[in-house]
């Protein structure tokens, strides 16, 4: 079967950094994939390629077939393909529940009354239906990304990215978030996660991918990452980050 979102020799440069090097990548539909690595390795790079937030070149990026490049093509994509930012990216001056309506709204024509009923349904469903009547300013950092991934599960999306989304958050919130993220595993939405929560991954990901310097250097199952990784970049990367 044909991967959803297939990647074939991507490669990005910032002036004379090299980015992405040369990146093949296949992520099958309903699959979770989840993206480690040391900072600065291409991990948010690579997320950010799939639905064009950065231009890349040479390579191909696809998804659902269709190609990811400038013009309707990247409507098509963006519509299916939701993404969860560090930052929550709310508007400040509209009500949880008015975030979440916005988009259906807008981009899908939804009625408001179908539109708020979805929201309200999303909010329950990440856990703060009781906040949808307040401003994102009233809310904590974990409730705020929590009402980011109701907004982006209201365009009813069949993959979603998420780009280190619990690394803005102070540690306490961490966990009502990943909570959130478990949920939406395995449910049939693809999932790519770049992520510095290692137990997370371990416990979620279908395969787990080890990126450094641009390039994927190891992947596998959590098992064979974690317990019997066959680089040596990899086992001095998780020595080092589970050892904190």
């Amino acid at each position: 079967m044909a991967p959803y979102i297939s990647l074939k020799g991507v490669s990005k440069s910032y002036d004379k950094f090299l980015a992405l090097d040369n990146v093949d990548l296949e992520v099958a539909a309903g699959e979770v994939v989840c993206i480690i690595g040391p900072s600065g390795s291409g991990k948010s790079t690579l997320v950010r390629c799939v639905n064009l937030l950065e231009q890349y070149g040479p390579g191909e990026i696809t998804v659902g077939g269709i190609p990811v490049c400038a013009g309707k093509n990247l409507a098509a994509v963006r519509a299916e393909v939701g993404m969860v930012f560090q930052s929550f990216n709310l508007f400040p001056h509209l009500t949880v529940k008015r975030n979440v309506m916005l988009a259906p709204m807008r981009t899908r024509k939804l009625d408001e009354a179908t539109a708020d009923a979805r929201a309200m349904a999303l909010l329950k469903r990440v856990g703060i239906a009781e906040q949808a009547d307040k401003y994102p300013g009233q809310l904590s950092g974990g409730q705020q990304q929590r009402v980011a991934i109701a907004r982006t599960l209201a365009m009813e999306p069949k993959a979603l990215l998420f780009d280190e989304p619990t690394s803005a958050l102070d540690p306490e919130m961490v966990g009502e978030v990943l909570d959130v993220m478990r949920g939406l595993a395995h449910t049939g939405v693809t999932m790519i996660v770049v992520t510095h929560e290692m137990g997370f991954a371990r416990q979620v990901a279908d395969r787990v991918i080890v990126m450094d310097g641009g390039r994927i250097i190891e992947a596998g199952t959590p098992a064979e990452v974690f317990d019997r990784p066959s680089q040596q970049r990899t086992q001095d990367f998780l020595k080092a980050v589970l050892s904190h």
